[in-house]
């Protein structure tokens, strides 16, 4: 499982139902390809929060990678 650096006394709420966010493992699919990652997500709603940088970044390069195969 990938690790992320989040500020654990960060107050992170969730936009839709406004709960707190807290570091989930989060399964990630694409092209049928599943990685294990952890998150912040919401326990109320499960919705998760990608981070920008994991987004354009390390997302990015995966996504890259699966469709060169």
């Amino acid at each position: 499982m990938s690790l992320l650096s989040f500020t654990p006394d960060t107050d992170w709420t969730c936009g839709k139902c406004g709960g707190k966010l807290t570091p989930s493992p989060v399964d990630v699919e694409y092209l049928g390809n599943v990685f294990n990652v952890e998150l912040l997500g919401c326990a109320k709603c499960g919705l998760v929060l990608i981070p920008e940088d994991l987004a354009l970044g390390k997302m990015f390069e995966v996504e890259q990678l699966l469709e060169d195969k």
